[in-house]
């Protein structure tokens, strides 16, 4: 009997092994890698990686089928600014972990952490990543600080959601970074440079309790500057008109083994060869097509095919909590001159190699994570929406909690009241 037992617990954890293997077999894939698109593909996940790309590929037995005939794969998408997993309702949901009050345990805001902030149950995370979204970069959103704190990237699956802690450091160097610095450029880039020498004086070894220190930065605040100074740790810098960029590019130049960004760079259009030439990645909000305010006065929406043609590599997804309305972005952008393979490369291969996360994310080739998208059509186009979405190798319930008020409201007519009906 035990010897019975035995052998059917053997067999059910087979099968529960064998139910992660799945073949999605028939689609037009995009891989993203240098394998290009392939019609007509195999695509082999294994233990929730990838085994497989081509066509003719052999089913091996026991893998489960995924008919996409006549469908679009892709790698899932990937936020590269966002707030998912730290904000529901901005204004109405009470704490807000997106946002700090300015306290003497950070006043340079440097040392916030927001991979403590993270909520896997948020609302949010069920919303986007049903739009084909399955990474975001998460990051603080207002701290009236000089730094915004160190931000993270968190997968949009059921757990380990953490996938690299203190991944970008963020500045803004723009009007409200000016305003926060005490109403003046002349007072934030003095700031800014202070902090950078006061870390760079650790020499790479950060500051323990006992430990004597008399710069002006706090010890938590100094030391989680160190990753950025020796260029480990990505520093996001919001730069939107021309001068403050060309101020961005010439900290570059001074600091050379500080690996930054550019985060909006709505004038980054006017400048895009001198912007390509300093090997400065963009992360960019592509719809303002007005002068919303004086560091914006060039908007355009022909700005992420301009940056594009110069050279300049492009994400897309920035500041929001809405990320799922960045396919429509980057669809916009495609319009207005960015060619569409670059479009779904700003939401995929350059987020990942902009973060370092590219050996495991952002393509679809042997060995990466099995973090994949079927579309019912175009990706970049409002109309098409994907039908299955796969993180790990794992297919997801395509539902969130606004799908799931859809259809409880969807037919009014029932025998019994909604407020007896579970959502």
């Amino acid at each position: 009997m035990k010897k019975t037992s035995i052998a059917l617990l053997t067999g059910l954890l087979s099968l529960t092994a064998q139910a992660d293997n799945i073949a999605v077999v028939g689609g037009y894939v995009h891989t993203l890698s240098e394998q290009g698109s392939v019609n007509n593909a195999t695509v082999l996940i294994r233990d929730g990686r990838i085994e497989a790309i081509g066509e003719g590929i052999e089913i091996p037995a026991h893998f489960r089928v995924i008919d996409a005939k006549g469908k679009i794969v892709t790698p899932g998408l990937m936020g590269a600014y966002t707030s998912v997993g730290l904000v529901e309702v901005g204004s109405s949901a009470g704490t807000v972990d997106a946002s700090y009050k300015p306290q003497d345990f950070s006043k340079a805001g440097a040392a916030l952490d927001v991979s403590y902030a993270i909520n896997p149950d948020n609302s949010v995370v069920d919303v986007t990543r049903i739009e084909g979204f399955t990474l975001a970069a998460t990051g603080m959103s207002s701290t009236h600080t000089l730094f915004g704190g160190q931000g993270a990237i968190i997968s949009l699956g059921d757990d380990d959601n953490l996938v690299k802690a203190k991944a970008f450091m963020t500045v803004s160097v723009s009007n409200a970074g000016a305003d926060d610095a005490g109403g003046s450029r002349a007072a934030l880039w003095p700031q800014i440079e202070n902090a950078i020498a006061e870390a760079q004086s650790l020499k790479g070894r950060a500051l323990g309790p006992k430990d004597e220190w008399h710069g002006q930065l706090s010890k938590m605040d100094v030391n989680a500057l160190i990753p950025v100074v020796t260029g480990k740790m990505l520093l996001v810098v919001d730069a939107r008109r021309v001068s403050d960029i060309r101020q961005v590019l010439a900290f570059k130049a001074r600091h050379p083994k500080i690996n930054l960004a550019l985060l909006r760079a709505t004038e980054g259009w006017r400048i895009a060869g001198e912007i390509a030439e300093a090997r400065v990645p963009v992360i960019l909000d592509p719809e303002p097509n007005l002068p919303y305010a004086f560091d914006m006065l060039g908007s355009t929406m022909a700005n992420a095919g301009r940056l594009d043609a110069a050279g300049v590599q492009v994400s897309i997804g920035v500041d929001t909590h809405n990320l799922r309305l960045a396919t429509q972005h980057a669809g916009n952008a495609v319009a207005n001159g960015l060619p569409w393979q670059d479009g779904l490369a700003a939401l995929t291969i350059n987020t990942a190699k902009l973060f370092g996360i590219d050996k495991d994310y952002g393509s679809l080739e042997k060995g990466k994570v099995a973090d994949l998208v079927i579309w019912s059509g175009d990706p970049l186009e409002v109309m098409h929406a994907p039908e299955q979405v796969l993180i790990k190798g794992q297919p997801i319930k395509v539902e969130s909690r606004q799908t799931k008020l859809r259809d409880r409201y969807l037919t009014l007519e029932r025998d019994t009241p909604h407020q007896y009906m579970r959502p």
